[in-house]
């Protein structure tokens, strides 16, 4: 399983790709604007033009897209040109019906198909420790599980579509918390606190957190530039929205949270996700955390 077909260059793709071809595999990247594949050929990625000759003769496809029409619209393009037997892995943030779609498409064509999304934003991808949640047979997963682990921790959850199940269970909490973390540091701040003492004080304690150590202190720094985009947290947080309905669950906290980041959907959708903060400021005129400038993109 040496010849990866790397599918979407992005924020998270472009590390993604490189890590794949510092481990020794033979990577091929296409991306829908060809310059951004181009710009990994001095990292030992091999840049493709045309789809379907990105994919031709890989073993693996692996793709990182922005939403589901995305992913299933290149894999419709990708199928005639696709071997028997390929296994395509959709790193993509998507639902699980859309995985599910995914999988029976491929198995129709004598191919295979798991769902992979990850977390641990672009640092994760550069240092290749991102969490990765798979969906898919056990074979499957035991047959590419160095392929995944070139980019970070992968976890079987179930069978295809359960990756996609728990990357909304992550979202969630990432959703929420990171509003909570700036609902304490603007506490502190109009309460009279040192914001950044604050969080130093309790990051030790029951309220640490990986959100609190890092976009606590982009909050602090008021960096915005991505990492992880408000488009993107708010995609994720309707599609967990969508999967409770489904369900037949109530969640009133990730109801709250996806109205906070709609508030803020128009003016900043490239912002990092930590522009949580700037939602929350524009509920409380005159209160603000810090005195640097926004870093914005």
């Amino acid at each position: 399983m040496n010849t990866i077909a790397f599918l979407g260059i992005g924020l998270m793709g472009r590390p993604m790709a490189g890590r794949l071809a510092q481990a020794g595999y033979q990577v091929r990247a296409w991306n829908r604007t060809f310059a951004k594949a181009e710009a990994l050929r001095d990292s030992g990625v091999e840049p493709v033009m045309d789809l379907s000759e990105t994919v031709r003769g890989a073993q693996v496809v692996i793709s990182m897209l922005e939403a589901g029409p995305v992913v299933a619209a290149v894999i419709d393009t990708a199928l005639p040109a696709l071997a028997p037997g390929t296994l395509w892995i959709d790193m993509s943030s998507t639902r699980q019906d859309e995985a599910l779609a995914f999988h029976a498409r491929l198995v129709a064509q004598g191919c295979r198909f798991m769902d992979a999304p990850v977390s641990g934003g672009v640092g994760g991808a550069e240092a290749g420790t991102l969490a990765i949640m798979v969906g898919g047979a056990q074979a499957d997963v035991d047959q590419v599980v160095n392929i995944l682990e070139a980019m970070g921790k992968p976890q079987r959850v179930g069978p295809v579509g359960s990756g996609q199940v728990a990357k909304l269970c992550n979202q969630l909490i990432v959703g929420a918390t990171l509003n909570v973390v700036a609902e304490a540091l603007l506490l502190a701040q109009a309460a009279g606190a040192d914001p950044a003492a604050v969080r130093e004080a309790i990051r030790g304690g029951f309220a640490g957190s990986r959100i609190l150590e890092v976009h606590g202190q982009r909050m602090l720094e008021r960096n915005f530039v991505p990492g992880g985009q408000v488009k993107s947290q708010l995609k994720d947080l309707r599609n967990v929205l969508a999967a409770a309905e489904a369900a037949g669950l109530t969640l009133p906290v990730t109801e709250l949270v996806t109205r906070q980041y709609e508030t803020i959907e128009s003016a900043l959708p490239k912002a990092d996700h930590a522009a949580a903060l700037l939602a929350l400021e524009r509920m409380n005129p005159g209160i603000r955390l810090g005195n640097s400038a926004d870093q914005l993109p």
